[in-house]
């Protein structure tokens, strides 16, 4: 199952609420690409697939396709605000290898 740190789902909620559209909830998928040859994708979706996964984190809602799912196992998802910079961080227990930028990954 995929987690999201408290702050996550501050930070999606955030980006949710300065939508200028309704949004049904944040997709959270892995395409092929990236240093590592594969690599996570977000993005705000107004519609709910209709073989979506819907994961609820207190009202916010995460969907990830049947192709992502088990490649999403395991992860946590962290937003991070420092000096060093700001965004999403993921954590995959199940990859083998992973890029600098943390962004992409081997299983």
């Amino acid at each position: 199952m995929l987690t999201l740190t408290d702050s996550a789902v501050s930070a999606v909620q955030r980006f949710i609420d300065s939508a200028d559209k309704p949004i049904a909830g944040l997709r959270i998928k892995v395409e092929g690409g990236g240093c590592s040859g594969l690599q996570y994708g977000m993005r705000l979706e107004e519609n709910v697939a209709e073989d979506d996964s819907v994961l609820d984190f207190t009202g916010v809602k995460v969907l990830v396709d049947g192709d992502s799912a088990g490649l999403l196992d395991g992860v946590t998802v962290d937003f991070i605000d420092g000096l060093e910079g700001t965004g999403f961080k993921f954590e995959n227990p199940n990859a083998s290898g992973s890029c600098g930028c943390g962004k992409s990954f081997t299983c």
